[in-house]
């Protein structure tokens, strides 16, 4: 790679939950970092969430190419096998019918970045100063602020706002948003769960991933600015850095 990256990543169970339904991987040697959210509920969202994690570490864990095409299909191989896997449980499983998740899985390439999405975990960009959202949520509120029924700010509190509409094992083919581009000097990427954007607006998100201090500090305060909103999640945020 003509470029190093450095990571730092944290997942917290949140204060009103009995359990952790996201999982965090980063694998710089192997060159990508997804987080997951599992959906569902008592449908074993961290089942899903934790297949889909383990079947992009199985994946890239066997690559030997670094070019933008291999990356490029990797991603879109660990979303249809993870994809498999989750139905195929789901189907076995009766109490466990209905799992799911949203991932975002970032993987790198000497030339850039390639970013599969599916759901309203989010990645973010800094670069400048500016804090730029790179996906977009695949929910019922978002599609209605694409519809003009409903402003950004009234989705924030909607009663609907978790109701999504595309996940990791929600159908037999998957509608994979991939999201390509360049990498500068000194950008900065957070992956996150709902559990941190539902409780910490972008503005917010914008201070924190701007100021000085060490990515692991960084991960930190995002995490702590949800508990102090409430915590009525799982949070999960995870931070790469070029140089």
């Amino acid at each position: 790679m003509p470029y190093s990256l450095a990571c730092s990543a944290r997942s917290e169970i949140g204060l009103h939950r009995k359990t952790n339904e996201d999982a965090v991987r980063v694998d710089l040697e192997g060159g990508f970092c997804l987080v997951a959210d599992g959906v569902g509920g008592g449908a074993a969202g961290e089942v899903a969430s934790r297949l889909f994690a383990d079947t992009a570490v199985e994946i890239f864990g066997k690559a030997t190419d670094r070019d933008e095409a291999g990356v490029l299909a990797r991603v879109q191989e660990t979303f249809r096998r993870a994809n498999l896997r989750v139905r195929e449980h789901g189907s076995h499983n009766p109490l466990h019918r209905g799992l799911g998740c949203t991932a975002d899985l970032m993987a790198f390439h000497p030339q850039g970045f390639v970013l599969g999405h599916l759901g309203d975990s989010r990645t973010y960009r800094l670069r400048d100063h500016h804090l730029m959202q790179l996906t977009k949520d695949h929910s019922l509120v978002q599609h209605q602020v694409d519809s003009g029924l409903i402003s950004r700010d009234a989705a924030r509190t909607h009663p609907m706002r978790h109701v999504i509409l595309r996940a990791v094992g929600g159908e037999d083919e998957i509608s994979l948003d991939l999201i390509r581009g360049p990498i500068n000097s000194k950008d900065l990427f957070l992956l996150c769960s709902d559990g941190l954007t539902d409780f910490v607006d972008d503005g917010r998100l914008a201070v924190i991933l701007d100021a000085e201090g060490r990515l692991e500090q960084k991960v930190e305060a995002l995490i702590e600015a949800a508990l102090a909103a409430g915590g009525y999640d799982n949070i999960t945020a995870a931070l790469v850095s070029v140089d």
